[in-house]
């Protein structure tokens, strides 16, 4: 009661701050480092940082779309070693390490996301690394070693950026090499579970204005902080050693080249959740359950979780690409642009569905993924004419290979019966898109934007599956037929292994500009997620569905669309001293992908259906503050709420086909991941030592809400909300050249839920996954 009252009160005092301030911010000090040969991303353009979300580089102040910038500076006082470091500082805006991985991005954005990994599923937020698509949400939770700045852009980026942006886009701006100084920087941290992080960075300029290269590099590595108190055995823990290079060619002032190449490797062990309901066995004849352990087998979290993963059974990745950029000035107002790019992926996961000692759902998941990708910009700046136009071309092969062991599902008579499936697949994406988007300034004041986008994808895909039963009763085992998808349907479906998408997606921006330093906006803008197939098919039933009343084969789901309808407002104040900007926004939401549970945990249980479940409304508010009472002091403030609600949800295998209430307990209410609250508080001070350096101290508090962790709304996948506390301190020699740097995390020790995994039709899985305890650090580094 006491928690609730509190929550209460806390709600209560963002909602006035939200009222009396008005939505989203503008932050700023940047690192230098150039993006284009006209103006380099991330430098300071007076008050502002320079950024490049509308394919081109504006100041943050001029862009008429809801983002938040995050330079280099920045990320190292939050303390930010890889994407979720940025985790409850941008409203609305909910990034965290995925289910059962160091390597997944669980990313949603105004309550639009998708946190399944499987390689059938297509995200719904686009992480860009300079300029490039990250296609799958595997190996996209990036180190930040070498970042020069962060963009994240809320709402649907469908026009400039394509498909699966529909929640919004992540760009990520690497550090270019500087074409007339030598510059090396590097740091040294220690910290709590013997966490060792190395960052290295030099910049050679090998000949001055024309040709330099950069090196990067980075090794983390931190043991687990869950312990297995059936093994002393720990989990959860980071390894990781990355390293890019960029090469970058200036032949002239009006053509520059950039060719880059970078590698991740990872080896740690199984990240481990929770379980959070009694699992349970069936007898595969009297079709009886009993429960084999209990909810919560070691009572109140507190980092204990068993696993019956052997010594060895780790998870591996392998992540590397190349990427070729070419930037030539045609004339006084055409430039054209080209980045051409290869991603190739390999990860080996052992992954502990369950999060016990029972072998109920364990599986070995080996994903091949490459993808190359081609796109060209021409843009275009004269008079009050200027924007860009485009083609883009993506061609994705992806594979995997997947054992699923289950001894302890099945029992025959009461004697368990060995249960082990066998899983491999094959899919293929060729997607083409051509985009234009064009701003017209009427005055210096008024601006119009309008743009487009067409894409056309095909998808082919091909899945096999059969089971392997060690049967007590007539000894051996015995192999079950495979179910080949799509071979095995009926007519007319059995030839249809390959599906095509099309898709518009417009936008309309109407912007005004009171003065040079205020913007005012208010845009419309269309996004989609694409369509697919459903990667855990392993029967008909799967792929049944009841429409209109007739039982019809749907071998693929529809991709999901979205309009979001937005107003706006950024300002800088007093100098730059005062930065504020803010939006409201209305998404009517579309054909949401809904992987449901299969209604049944017995012996027909393990059904995994994906469908278009339904239509959501999504309304809110977001507002960002950034405040220098002086030279040494700065404030910075953010807040978002979100109202998310289904406005229909269809599953026909639970009756009645839509309700909220379809088995007798809250099932499919809520969506997942959509907070209604989120906020930030951060503060800075600066002692100067007269001559002899300055010291540092600052911190924030970050505050994300109650929200559900799985679409099918279990009670035990909720987050009530939580607190994090951060601090740090910090030592600058008055040279600049080198600094000392200790630091908290999750000060306050909160236990906090961040990622769910709802199997409960088999065994009845439902497993929570937690965020990190509190650490702390130690930093020494470096600068010339």
């Amino acid at each position: 009661m006491a928690r609730s009252i509190a929550a209460l009160r806390i709600r209560l005092a963002l909602g006035t701050a939200l009222l009396i301030t008005a939505p989203a911010l503008a932050q700023q000090d940047a690192p230098a480092g150039p993006a284009s040969p006209a103006i380099a991303a991330g430098q300071p353009s007076g008050n502002e940082i320079v950024v490049v979300a509308r394919r081109r580089a504006e100041k943050l102040i001029d862009v008429p779309i809801a983002m938040t910038a995050y330079t280099a500076d920045q990320l190292s006082r939050q303390q930010a070693i890889d994407l979720s470091g940025i985790q409850g500082t941008a409203p609305n805006v909910n990034l965290v390490q995925g289910r059962g991985s160091t390597s997944n991005a669980n990313i949603f954005i105004r309550g639009i996301g998708q946190p399944d990994a499987l390689q059938t599923f297509d995200p719904a937020v686009g992480v860009y690394v300079d300029g490039v698509y990250i296609s799958r949400i595997q190996g996209a939770l990036f180190n930040l070693f070498d970042v020069d700045h962060i963009e994240v852009l809320r709402g649907p980026q469908g026009t400039l950026y394509g498909k699966n942006t529909i929640g919004g886009a992540v760009n990520i701006i690497s550090k270019k090499p500087d074409l007339e100084q030598f510059h090396a920087n590097g740091n040294f941290t220690y910290g709590s579970y013997n966490q060792k992080l190395a960052n290295g960075y030099v910049t050679i300029p090998l000949v001055t204005d024309r040709l330099a290269l950069s090196l990067a590099g980075v090794y983390d590595r931190r043991d687990g902080t869950v312990e297995d108190p059936l093994t002393g055995r720990h989990y959860n823990d980071r390894n990781t050693q990355a390293g890019r290079a960029i090469l970058r060619y200036k032949a002239s002032d009006k053509v520059e080249l950039t060719l880059e190449g970078d590698y991740t490797r990872q080896h740690t062990r199984p990240t481990l959740g929770y379980a959070t309901a009694p699992l349970t066995n069936v007898d595969l004849l009297t079709g009886a359950q009993q429960v084999i352990s209990p909810a919560y087998p070691y009572g109140a979290y507190d980092y204990k979780a068993s696993t019956s993963l052997q010594p060895g059974q780790d998870q591996t990745l392998h992540h590397y690409g190349v990427a070729f950029t070419a930037n030539v000035e045609l004339n006084d107002a055409f430039t054209l642009t080209s980045i051409s790019a290869y991603r190739n992926l390999k990860p080996n996961y052992w992954l502990d569905f369950d999060a016990t000692q029972l072998q109920l759902a364990d599986a070995y998941v080996g994903v091949r993924q490459h993808q190359i990708s081609q796109e060209v910009q021409l843009k275009y700046d004269h008079g009050p004419l200027k924007g860009v136009a485009g083609l883009y071309y993506l061609n994705e092969h992806i594979s995997s290979n997947q054992v699923s062991y289950d001894d302890d599902y099945l029992t025959v008579l009461g004697t368990p019966a060995t249960f082990t499936r066998y899983i491999s697949d094959f899919q293929t994406t060729k997607s083409y898109a051509a985009f234009g988007q064009m701003t017209y300034d009427f005055t210096d004041k008024l601006s119009a934007t309008a743009g487009i986008r067409y894409t056309s994808e095909r998808k082919h895909y091909v899945r096999s599956t059969y089971t392997v039963l060690g049967n007590p009763l007539l000894g051996g085992t015995v192999p079950s037929a495979p179910f080949d998808f799509p071979g095995s349907l009926p007519a007319p479906y059995d030839d249809l292994d390959h599906v095509d998408f099309h898709a518009w997606t417009p936008s309309f921006t109407l912007s005004y500009k009171p003065t040079r330093d205020t913007l005012l906006y208010a845009s419309a803008s269309r996004g989609f997620k694409s369509g697919g197939f459903n990667g855990r098919v392993n029967g008909l039933g799967d792929v049944t569905q009841v429409i209109d009343g007739n039982t019809v084969i749907v071998p693929y789901f529809k991709p999901e669309t979205v309009w979001t309808y937005e107003a706006g407002a950024k300002g800088s104040f007093l100098g730059g001293r005062v930065s504020l900007s803010g939006d409201v926004f209305y998404s009517d939401y579309k054909d949401f992908q809904a992987r449901v549970g299969g209604g049944t945990t017995g012996v027909a249980g393990g059904s995994f259906p994906v469908v278009n479940a339904g239509k959501l409304r999504i309304w809110g508010i977001e507002t960002e503050l950034a405040i220098k009472p002086t030279r040494a002091w700065s404030i910075r403030a953010d807040v978002g709420y979100l109202n998310a609600k289904y406005l229909r949800f269809d599953d026909a295998r639970r009756a009645p086909a839509f309700s909220c209430n379809p088995t007798g307990a809250r099932i499919t209410c809520n969506p997942a991941f959509a907070p209604p609250l989120s906020a930030s508080l951060g503060s800075d001070y600066a002692f100067d030592l007269n001559g002899a350096g300055t010291i540092t101290v600052g911190g924030d508090a970050r505050f994300v809400d109650k929200q559900w962790l799985s679409v099918d709304n279990r009670p035990g996948l909720y987050e009530n909300g939580y607190w994090l506390f951060n601090a740090y301190v910090r030592y600058d020699a008055p040279n600049g050249h080198w600094y000392v740097q200790g630091g908290v995390k999750n000060a306050a020790n909160t236990i906090y839920k961040t990622d769910a995994q709802e199997f409960s039709s088999v065994g009845n899985i439902q497993t929570v996954y937690y965020g990190d305890p509190r650490t702390w650090t130690g930093t020494v580094g470096f600068r010339f």
